[in-house]
């Protein structure tokens, strides 16, 4: 779609170029989302492609993601045999259920700044302890957990001129077992409601929503829980389930606490 209202396009090279943030501006990733729908309030908008960031690098401390990534570099990164969490990458890329054309432009922070409930990085990167690194537009930085910048429905915790440089997934959390449960109404419908329990090898236990509620909910255990702490534990952390024409809040929360249950079972086996 044309965005009519649009005068400029920056095409920052260099990180001291994303400075001067005025009302009206937005940074463009892949726009798969931007370029959807009109954009009335917007006047400008700072294409990130220029800066030519690294989209994905693997090392010792874990996996660096840059926000500019796309899902399709992303689904196709070959990664080291002993992270056993590697296929939750594919299970979350699938999740969007989207041609390839999305999944050659759509980008990973994009779709975490974008804050849907069903956005599938969102619940890939908070699953995995995800950090995203923060660039402000006066040169300073910050550091906040994937589960603390999603705050709502097409609501996150960045602050005007602040753009996500890049997601860090520690090595610790690609070495645990996953267990992935996702719903739709339609065979090819938006998440209803996205659930991955991670285990690792110390026994410690978490469990991720999305989908499901306004914004990612995560818990997590020393050990694993009992079937009956796991749902009273989730009942009191959700204090609202989302509802759209994709799920009544009625269906999402019957569907989380089935697959909460399968989730424990699955990752239960052999540990006790």
């Amino acid at each position: 779609m044309d965005l009519n209202t649009i005068k400029e396009v920056a095409r920052p090279k260099a990180r001291g170029e994303l400075s001067g943030w005025r009302d009206g501006d937005a940074f463009l990733g892949g726009g798969t989302w931007l370029f959807s729908e009109p954009q009335p309030k917007l006047t400008r908008l700072v294409d990130l492609a220029a800066l030519g960031w690294q989209p994905l690098t693997v090392s010792a401390e874990g996996l660096e993601i840059a926000a500019t990534c796309t899902v399709a570099q992303l689904d196709a990164l070959t990664l080291p045999v002993e992270w056993t969490a590697a296929p939750l990458i594919g299970q979350c890329c699938r999740a969007f259920l989207a041609s390839f054309k999305v999944w050659n432009a759509a980008t990973v922070g994009g779709n975490i700044c974008l804050a849907l409930p069903a956005g599938p990085m969102i619940s890939l990167t908070a699953a995995l302890d995800g950090e995203a690194l923060l660039w402000a537009a006066d040169s300073s930085e910050r550091r906040l957990k994937i589960v603390d910048v999603v705050t709502g429905p097409q609501k996150n915790a960045l602050r005007p001129g602040e753009v996500m440089r890049s997601i860090s997934v520690p090595a610790a959390a690609l070495t645990t077992r996953t267990a992935y449960r996702q719903v739709s109404l339609a065979n090819h419908g938006r998440s209803g409601a996205l659930v991955i329990g991670t285990r690792a090898a110390n026994g410690s236990f978490a469990l991720t929503i999305t989908a499901s509620t306004p914004r990612p909910i995560r818990l997590r255990y020393d050990a694993l829980p009992t079937i009956d702490t796991l749902r009273a534990d989730i009942e009191a952390a959700v204090d609202v389930w989302y509802d759209d024409i994709h799920g009544l809040p009625a269906w999402r929360r019957h569907m989380t606490l089935h697959f909460a249950q399968e989730i424990l079972a699955e990752l239960s086996a052999g540990a006790r």
